[in-house]
């Protein structure tokens, strides 16, 4: 037999890597599997050879039917062996085998013979392998032997039977749902793992019977289980029945909340962390039902145990998210773990210290970690980058010292994730913080000189484009733009050439200097950078004047681009060439998403108009072109708007109807798309009756019935109103379908001459100030909102109360105005306590109107917003604060 051990060599460092089965390959380890038909076994050189197998199986090697075959045949003869530890070998092995070979439901008989022996190992696993490989047939008959074995003495045994029960529960729930007796009976044993199991077991066999997992629940809550591992697992099941329970927890009444409290007083620690982890996660916890968890977890901060400590100040990190008051206690033994030899901890005891920190000990937390940051990874070092970001952000007046900081971890070595977070920390600073603009600038530019990334290298280029003619010393930047320009690969350069472009169209008195530096770029040897400098030195002018020309150029390469990039390039790839030139105004401004109508239920859709269009320009031009071929609409003027279609009514019900809202800017028209999913019925003269009675600034102008819906045909019904001009008034309708229905035979599909008058009550239908405002998106909303000015700004301060979150509260108010998110400020990072959207959208009479909301939570779920408006018409951006107080 060749050896397939290799010796390990005495000069090889202790600190490499050793494996006693490197090398092995599957081949000669199926030809030592032979041994298993000797006639005299050598149980010690068969279980190392079933080892072999199970490390070749378990690192992802596949056998052949064939093979897997003659291993389990061979497997079996081992049966004959009493060595007990070779007989748990071929328990395992025929386990590992069952998915590959069909015959191993041969060896059943030998198992259930096991089964039933006096041996308990024999009998413990036994069980475990039958279960794996029965079906349920067998598990019929063997099912009288499992129950015994639940409540056997043996704890071995017992623990099988649960374990292979909660396995089977998968494939057979209805055979062992009849065990529950005996599953009960287990869980008051005196065995830690006998009840651990047995408590698993019941809960999933009751986990789809909401109250009688509740009954579970009370009946362990008072003391009866003794195992801290099913303790533990009663702490979850708990915390689930809390957060489902419907009771309110403003009273203080929440419920199982003193079974909770109670834990923390468990002599095991993994009980204790398991209720403080399980006190902290609460919906809606008070600082008061905090206090105790909080107390246990500063213990732990100071404990021997690494994985005591890490749990802890894990678990702290994220209550410092939601309630930095609440840890700020803890903070002088956190500040402890930033010398821990484990880096995980001392990380996590950093940013949550950057969390719940006041102003006064900044200064002492960024000497501390200055000494920490140069001996942990990259990927924790940008956990650290981001929390620093947060605390500046928290107390701008510190921003100098932080900025340092900053710019001292940008110059040490590091990977591009970790430089590009502390990039970007440094560009949210300058953005949101204007005393630290300069600094900012100059850290960034001294860190392009020596910038290994070309990508960074480029945005930090960009960015100084936009924020440095707004210095008050512009020229100081372009020896650090125009040094790239020699030492750089070609993409920097161009990207520095685009830069000393833009300096020179927003500073004049630069210009001239800005000529000679793009005119010397006309000579590099890429063809992008002289085009770049060709491009820009013909579109600044040159010397001469400038022309209207000129200037429409200079707007189009430096100004912000109003249209979406995606429809531009939708627009582009479908724009055919001709003689008349490309047109920027055609491209929709408009940003719709995807209508989701494959995820409601399914049924009898309309198709064609009736149908949500696909794209926002089949939306408009779709709409536009039916109600236009419309006489009686004709005079409304140009539509604005069409909102997405409203279902009024249920699915699968006998008649679909959606309604589309296309306003006007004096008049509302419904569009009322129907189906008829009856084949046996005709519908005649169906109109929609609409009560505006409580819409008192509408009137009804026009109603337009469908002469015939026949079944599965879609037709639409529309309903006119006229409203003020100008005006976002709203307000909500009842709806009444009205028809007369007729009989169709169904052999010939000819409908009865008589009909029936009748009638069918469809949802409510109501106006938003939303359908008011059309969703058009900018690209950089920085330099929209600068061009619109201050002059028409109006901002304010509203409380939203209570909210389960942050992100409904912004969600609340995008969907109250309906307008655009920009730059993905929709997004609201969990447990964040702060968050800034930026909304723009088109007020009806085509009046532009760019949103910046400031969000803001506190610990008892109280949300506030500021709230700043800015238009190009004054009495608009008043008009968006009345909706949002009326709201």
């Amino acid at each position: 037999m060749a050896q397939t051990f290799i010796k390990k060599d005495d000069d090889r460092d202790d600190e490499d890597e050793y494996s006693p089965f490197m090398g092995i390959e599957k081949g000669s380890v199926l030809q030592e599997a032979r041994v298993f038909n000797d006639p005299q076994l050598d149980p010690r050189r068969c279980s190392q050879v079933i080892t072999r197998l199970l490390y070749l199986l378990n690192q992802g090697e596949t056998f052949t039917k064939i093979e897997a075959t003659e291993v389990f045949f061979a497997v079996t003869k081992l049966f004959q062996s009493r060595d007990i530890g070779l007989r748990r070998m071929v328990y395992l092995m025929i386990k590992e085998l069952s998915p590959c070979a069909d015959e191993v439901i041969i060896v059943t008989s030998c198992l259930m013979k096991d089964m039933n022996s006096k041996t308990d190992m024999y009998r413990a696993n036994a069980i475990r392998v039958l279960c794996r490989i029965t079906d349920g047939t067998l598990l019929t008959q063997i099912e009288r032997y499992l129950k015994q074995a639940i409540v056997d003495k043996n704890p071995v045994v017992a623990s099988s039977a649960l374990v292979s029960g909660i396995h089977l529960l998968q494939t057979n729930p209805e055979i062992v749902k009849r065990w529950s007796n005996e599953v009960q009976e287990a869980v008051q044993s005196r065995a830690a793992l006998v009840q651990f199991h047995a408590l698993a077991l019941l809960h999933q066999i009751r986990q789809n019977d909401r109250l009688a997992v509740i009954k579970l629940v009370t009946s362990l809550t008072r003391g009866t289980v003794r195992s801290p591992l099913a303790q533990c697992l009663l702490i979850r099941y708990t915390s689930q029945v809390i957060r489902e329970s419907a009771t309110s927890t403003q009273t203080g009444d929440r419920p199982f909340y003193d079974f909770l409290e109670g834990c923390l007083r468990h002599k095991a620690e993994m009980v204790i962390f398991e209720a403080a982890k399980a006190i902290t996660e609460l919906q809606g916890v008070t600082s008061r039902e905090l206090t105790p968890a909080i107390t246990v977890l500063q213990l732990f901060l100071s404990s021997s145990k690494p994985v005591l400590r890490f749990a802890a100040v894990r678990t702290l990190n994220k209550v410092a998210m939601t309630h930095p008051s609440a840890v700020t206690n803890c903070n002088i033994d956190m500040e402890n773990l930033i010398s821990d030899q484990n880096r995980s901890i001392a990380t996590l005891a950093i940013t949550t210290l950057l969390k719940t920190g006041n102003e006064t000990s900044v200064d002492r937390l960024m000497k501390q970690i200055t000494n920490f940051m140069s001996d942990i990874a990259d990927e924790f070092k940008v956990v650290v980058v981001e929390a620093i970001r947060s605390l500046c952000l928290k107390f701008p007046l510190k921003y100098r010292s932080l900025m340092n900081f900053l710019s001292n971890i940008l110059r040490e070595e590091g990977g591009f994730d970790y430089k590009k977070a502390i990039v970007d920390s440094i560009v949210i600073l300058i953005r949101d913080i204007p005393d630290a603009k300069e600094s900012g600038l100059l850290h960034l530019c001294e860190f392009i000189e020596d910038c290994e990334f070309t990508y960074l290298s480029t945005q930090i280029l960009h960015f100084l484009g936009i924020e440095g003619p707004k210095t008050s010393d512009p020229s100081k930047y372009i020896r650090y733009i125009y040094n790239r320009v020699h030492l750089e690969n070609a993409t920097v350069r161009a990207s520095a050439v685009s830069t000393l472009a833009r300096f020179g169209v927003t500073v004049e008195s630069l210009k001239p200097q800005i000529f000679v530096l793009l005119r010397r770029c006309l000579f590099d040897n890429d063809d992008e950078v002289r085009d770049r400098a060709t491009l820009y030195l013909k579109t600044l002018g040159d010397n001469d004047a400038v022309t209207e020309t000129e200037k429409d150029a200079v707007d189009f390469l430096f100004g912000s681009l109003d249209v979406p990039l995606i429809n531009l390039e939708t627009s582009l790839k479908n724009y055919e060439p001709s003689e008349e030139p490309f047109d920027i105004d055609s491209v929709p401004k408009e940003i719709k998403s995807q209508q989701l109508a494959e995820k409601k239920a399914p049924g009898k859709k309309p198709t064609g108009l009736g149908a949500p269009p696909t794209g926002p320009a089949a939306t408009v031009d779709a709409y536009e072109k039916l109600l236009s071929s419309i006489p009686q609409f004709a005079a409304f003027g140009k539509l604005f708007k069409s909102s997405a279609p409203v279902e009024l009514s249920e699915a699968e019900t006998e008649y679909a109807v959606n309604v589309v809202k296309h306003i006007f800017d004096s008049h509302v028209v419904f569009q009322y798309n129907c189906t008829n999913t009856i084949p046996e019925q005709l519908l005649e003269n169906v109109t929609v009756v609409v009560d505006a009675s409580e819409a008192e600034e509408f009137t009804e102008v026009i109603s337009r019935p469908l002469r015939s819906l026949p079944y599965n045909s879609p037709g639409q019904t529309f309903v006119a109103f006229e409203k003020p001009e100008g005006v976002p008034a709203v307000g909500k309708f009842s709806n009444m379908l009205r028809f007369i229905v007729k009989e169709v035979d169904p052999s010939t599909g000819e409908a009865e001459e008589d009909g029936v008058e009748d009638e069918y009550q469809l949802e409510d239908l109501e106006v938003v100030a939303a359908d008011y405002m059309l969703k058009e998106g900018v690209s950089n909303f920085k330099n929209a909102w600068d061009s619109l000015g201050p002059d028409c700004e109006r901002v304010d301060e509203y409380g939203l109360g209570p909210r389960e979150s942050l992100a409904e509260a912004v969600g609340a108010v995008i969907n109250l105005l309906g307008m655009q998110p920009c730059e993905g400020t929709e997004v609201v990072a969990s447990n964040s306590r702060s968050h800034t959207c930026l909304l723009s959208g088109v007020y009806i009479g085509n009046v532009r109107v760019l949103v910046r909301l400031s969000f803001g939570i506190d610990s008892s779920r109280e949300v506030a917003m500021k709230l700043a408006v800015r238009s190009s018409d004054e009495i608009v951006s008043d008009v968006i604060h009345e909706i949002v107080a009326s709201g």
